[in-house]
């Protein structure tokens, strides 16, 4: 299911005593998410007018009338949300969220693989790891060579695996 809202991060603490806090990024970077001036709570259900500014590997986020670090800290643990509609995506690239759970299934004989448990970023390609049919895990590197269709809408990941990919064969 497509969500409206999208998880951006989460408050990990106070920066400061003017009610500035430390978001963790949960988006490509702490760029992405500090160019957004609105953003929400409660999964989309309570709108928030915000400042921020990236700072190394987190955001630093001031709220209109969270002014103390008292106030501030009242919110470490919150989850912030990105409303999707406000987030513009290349053809072929996909929200990480939206992989989760998706079932993985062979190209050609639709055999079903298992499903996708998380998404690893290794720097050079992105890589499902995936729960098996046996409950075992696997790591699907996302590549050309592999991966021959993501259809979020349909669920599934169509791939041709490589030889030794579901077992320890050559």
């Amino acid at each position: 299911m497509v969500k409206k809202f999208l998880e951006g991060g989460k408050i990990v603490g106070t920066h400061g005593v003017r009610g500035e806090m430390r978001v963790e990024c949960w988006c490509d970077s702490p760029q992405v998410l500090a160019k957004f001036k609105t953003l929400y709570f409660d999964e989309g259900n309570e709108k928030i007018k915000v400042q921020s500014r990236a700072h190394k590997n987190m955001v630093l986020m001031k709220i209109p009338g969270v002014d103390t670090i008292e106030q501030a800290d009242l919110l470490r643990g919150k989850i912030v949300y990105i409303k999707r509609s406000d987030m513009k995506l290349d053809k072929g690239v996909h929200f990480v969220q939206d992989l989760i759970g998706l079932e993985v299934t062979d190209a050609q004989t639709n055999e079903v693989y298992g499903t996708v448990k998380d998404v690893l970023r290794t720097g050079s390609n992105d890589v499902y790891e995936m729960t098996g049919a046996d409950s075992k895990l696997y790591y699907i590197p996302a590549i050309p060579d592999i991966v021959d269709e993501v259809d979020v809408d349909k669920g599934v990941i169509r791939i041709t695996p490589m030889k030794g990919l579901f077992s320890d064969e050559d």
